[in-house]
C-alpha cells in the first residue's frame, strides 16, 4: 500500500514539474520572442532611415545630374546656334561670290565672242590684203617669205656662223668643266675601303704528303668531293697546293671550304667529306645572305625581297679582273645616288638600279643570255619598278638610255671599273690589247687610222670615203667586232664606232 501511495506521489510530482517546465518554457520563449522583435524593429528603423538617406543622396546627384546636362545642353544649343549662324554667313557669302562669277563668265563670254569676230574680220583683213600684194608683187606667200630669209641670210651669213661657232665652242666648255667637276665630286666623296680583291681557287697544302690522302686510296676520296661539289680539283706537280677548276664560283667557294676543313681535320674519308661539305654548303649560303644584308643595309635599302638579297650575296664570290663584283656594284650604287644628288635627280631609284646592275652576273652561268638581260627577267620577276629597270639596262649601252638615271649608271660603272687600281691589269697588258686593237682595225682595206680611247672600252676607225660607202659601214663594224671577238681577251664590251666623212677644200687667193 505504502508503494502505491509513494507511486502516486511520484507520479503528481512529475506531472507538477511537468506543468511548471512547460510554463517556464513559455515564458521564456515569450521574452526571446520580445527581444527579437525588438531587435528586428531596430533593424527594420535603421534600414528605412538607411533607405532614406540613398534616396536623399540619389536625389541629390540626380538634380546634380539634371542641372549638369542642361547646362551642357545649353552649351551644346548654343554652339550649334553660333555654328547655323556662321554657316548661314558663308553660304550667304558664297551666293554673292557666286552671282559676281556668273556676272563675270557672261561679260567673259560676251568678250569672247566680240574678239572672236574682231579676230575673223583681222584675217579676213590680212588675207585680203595679201592677195594684193601678191597681185602687186607677182610673188605668192611662201616665195616672198623665202625670198627675204635668202637675203638676210647671205647679208649675215659670216656673222652668224662665227657667233654659232663661238655659242658651241663656249658651251661645250662649259658643260665639258661642269661635268669633271660633278664627277671629281662624286669620287672624291666615295672613298670604299677596298677596291679590289681577288678569289682564288687555289688551296695551299701543309705539305706533299697530304695530296696523297686527298686522292685516296684508288681515288675515292677526291671523287667523292668531285661528285659532291660539282668540281674538278687538280692535283698537280704544284708543290703543297692544289687547283679547284669549275665555272660556278659558289661551288668552288664550298669546295674550298670543304678541302681547307678536311686538311685542318686531318680525316679524310667518304663519310667525313660528305657531311664537311654539308657544312661548307651551309657556311657559303650564310656567307651569301650575310654578305647580301650587308651590302643593303650599307645603302639603306630596306624593302628588297629576300631572294634578291642572296642572289646580290653571290656577287661577293664572282670577280671580274680580280675586282669583286658586289663590292663593285656597291661602289656604283653610291657613285650613282651622290651624282644623282649633284644633278637633282632620283637618287633612290639611281642607287638602286646602280646596286641591282650586274645582278645577272649572279647566275649568268646556268642562264643562258647576257648578264644585263637575265638582270632585267630577274627584277621583272620580283616586281621592282620599271624606272630601276629603265635604268640598269642601258650600262653596257645593249639598250638606249632612257632616262637620267640610266646615264648616271652608265657613267658610275664606267668610272667603277676603269679608273686606276680598281682591276687587276697591269701596264704592259693594258697597252698591249689597246695597240691589238688599233692593229684589228687597221688591217681592213679602207681605213686610215684607228684609236683606241676609253681605256679600250671604244675604238674609233676612221675610213676613206672614197673606198667605203656607207652601205659598207655596217658590214666592217661586224666585221671587226667578230675579230676582236675571236682573238682578245678583254673585260666587258668594246664599242667599235666606225667614222666616214668628205671633206671639201677650196682656197682663196
Amino acid at each position: 500500500m505504502e508503494q502505491i501511495i509513494l507511486i502516486l506521489l511520484g507520479m503528481l510530482v512529475l506531472a507538477i514539474g511537468a506543468t511548471l517546465g512547460y510554463f517556464t518554457r513559455q515564458s521564456l520563449a515569450r521574452r526571446k520572442a520580445d527581444v527579437i522583435e525588438t531587435k528586428l524593429k531596430n533593424r527594420i528603423d535603421q534600414v528605412k532611415k538607411e533607405a532614406e538617406d540613398i534616396k536623399t543622396k540619389a536625389e541629390e546627384q540626380a538634380t546634380q545630374l539634371i542641372d549638369r546636362v542642361k547646362k551642357e545642353t545649353e552649351e551644346q544649343r548654343r554652339e550649334i546656334f553660333q555654328a547655323e549662324r556662321l554657316l548661314l554667313k558663308k553660304e550667304n557669302i558664297l551666293n554673292e561670290k557666286y552671282s559676281e562669277i556668273e556676272v563675270k563668265e557672261k561679260d567673259f563670254n560676251s568678250r569672247v565672242e566680240k574678239l572672236k569676230a574682231i579676230k575673223a574680220n583681222l584675217e579676213s583683213l590680212q588675207k585680203e590684203s595679201e592677195e594684193k600684194i601678191e597681185k602687186i608683187a607677182n610673188l605668192s606667200k611662201e616665195q616672198a617669205k623665202q625670198e627675204l630669209l635668202d637675203n638676210i641670210e647671205k647679208q649675215n651669213q659670216k656673222e652668224l656662223l662665227e657667233k654659232i661657232r663661238k655659242i658651241e665652242i663656249e658651251g661645250f666648255e662649259k658643260y665639258q668643266e661642269k661635268a669633271k667637276e660633278i664627277l671629281a665630286l662624286a669620287i672624291q666623296k666615295l672613298a670604299l675601303s677596298q677596291a679590289q680583291e681577288i678569289t682564288t681557287t687555289t688551296v695551299s697544302l701543309p705539305s706533299d704528303e697530304v695530296k696523297g690522302r686527298i686522292i685516296g686510296k684508288e681515288g675515292r676520296n677526291i671523287k667523292t668531293l668531285e661528285k659532291l661539289t660539282g668540281v674538278e680539283i687538280i692535283v698537280d706537280d704544284t708543290p703543297e697546293a692544289v687547283v679547284i677548276s669549275g665555272f660556278d664560283p659558289i661551288r668552288r667557294q664550298v669546295a674550298k671550304n670543304a678541302l681547307e676543313k678536311l686538311i685542318r681535320d686531318g680525316r679524310i674519308q667518304p663519310a667525313r667529306i660528305e657531311k664537311t661539305v654539308e657544312e661548307a654548303e651551309e657556311q657559303v649560303l650564310s656567307q651569301v645572305k650575310q654578305a647580301g644584308e650587308k651590302a643593303v643595309y650599307d645603302l639603306g635599302i630596306i624593302d628588297f625581297d629576300p631572294k634578291i638579297i642572296q642572289l646580290l650575296g653571290r656577287l661577293y664570290f664572282r670577280t671580274s679582273y680580280g675586282q669583286n663584283a658586289l663590292l663593285h656594284s656597291m661602289e656604283v650604287a653610291y657613285l650613282s645616288g651622290i651624282l644623282a644628288a649633284e644633278l637633282g635627280l632620283n637618287v633612290k631609284i639611281a642607287q638602286r638600279a646602280g646596286l641591282l646592275h650586274d645582278i645577272g652576273k649572279a647566275v649568268d652561268h646556268q642562264i643562258q643570255g647576257s648578264h644585263v638581260d637575265i638582270g632585267i627577267k630577274i627584277l621583272e620577276k620580283f616586281n621592282l619598278e620599271k624606272e630601276i629597270i629603265k635604268a640598269m639596262k642601258a650600262h653596257h649601252e645593249e639598250y638606249p638610255a632612257e632616262s637620267l638615271e640610266a646615264i648616271i649608271v652608265q657613267t658610275a660603272d664606267q668610272i667603277s671599273g676603269a679608273r686606276p687600281g680598281a682591276r687587276k691589269d697591269n701596264l704592259e697588258n693594258y697597252i698591249k690589247r689597246l695597240e691589238e686593237l688599233e692593229q684589228i682595225a687597221n688591217s681592213f682595206e679602207g681605213v686610215e687610222k684607228s684609236y683606241a680611247i676609253q681605256a679600250g672600252r671604244e675604238l674609233r676607225v676612221f675610213v676613206n670615203a672614197h673606198e667605203i660607202d656607207d652601205y659598207q659601214l655596217k658590214k666592217m663594224a661586224k666585221e671587226i667586232a667578230s675579230r676582236i671577238q675571236e682573238e682578245l681577251r678583254y673585260p666587258g664590251e668594246i664599242k667599235v664606232i666606225i667614222i666616214r666623212e668628205n671633206r671639201v677644200v677650196e682656197y682663196a687667193r
